[in-house]
């Protein structure tokens, strides 16, 4: 019975690239879940989403979020969203392009948020992880850090810690660390 379904299905794709038409690429179930969420996104004001290799491509993209609150305001963070055929049953792979001083992202661009680890479920999405990274920018947690360096200074000095934020947006140094210019 199996083998009738391949045969009926070889012969409609035969059928179709004889109409001169091109072979029809089946998506994903990944992919079709991921289209649904991108379709059904709701970002804040302050986040944009774009395809770089163009919208045949949905499972690769970026993610540029402005935080419009708390000590990252005014600067730009640009994220990449890998995403595997296997969404929703893993999560996406994020990794922060911008060079950025903050406790839960390190200087190599790896970000510290559960839901992209133990925390991910089926049935969270896209826009919920944009959520969470938006928030990280508001709301930095020195508790869970990848950067141990900021993270203690967060937690120890607040007011040193914005400063820091403030030099490493506008292109300075921090320590023995350059980072480049961010702010909008």
């Amino acid at each position: 019975m199996i083998k009738l379904f391949k045969v009926k299905e070889k012969q409609r794709e035969i059928a179709e690239n004889a109409k001169g038409k091109p072979p029809v690429k089946k998506q994903t179930a990944g992919e079709l879940r991921l289209h649904r969420d991108i379709t059904e996104l709701n970002l804040p004001k302050t986040c944009t989403i774009s395809f770089p290799n163009g919208k045949d491509d949905l499972m690769n993209f970026e993610v540029t979020i402005r935080p419009d609150d708390g000590f990252y305001l005014g600067g730009s963070f640009l994220f990449s969203f890998q995403v595997p055929f296997v969404y929703p049953h893993e999560a996406p792979k994020v990794k922060c392009k911008t060079k950025v001083y903050h406790p839960n992202i390190d200087l190599e661009g790896n970000v510290c948020l559960n839901i992209l680890r133990e925390d991910w479920k089926p049935v969270l999405n896209v826009n919920t992880i944009i959520y969470g990274l938006f928030h990280l920018f508001t709301q930095p947690n020195y508790e869970d850090p990848l950067n141990h360096d900021a993270a203690a200074v967060l937690r120890d000095n607040p007011k040193m810690f914005e400063s820091h934020v403030r030099r490493a947006m506008a292109g300075g140094y921090v320590g023995q660390t350059s980072f480049p210019r961010c702010m909008q």
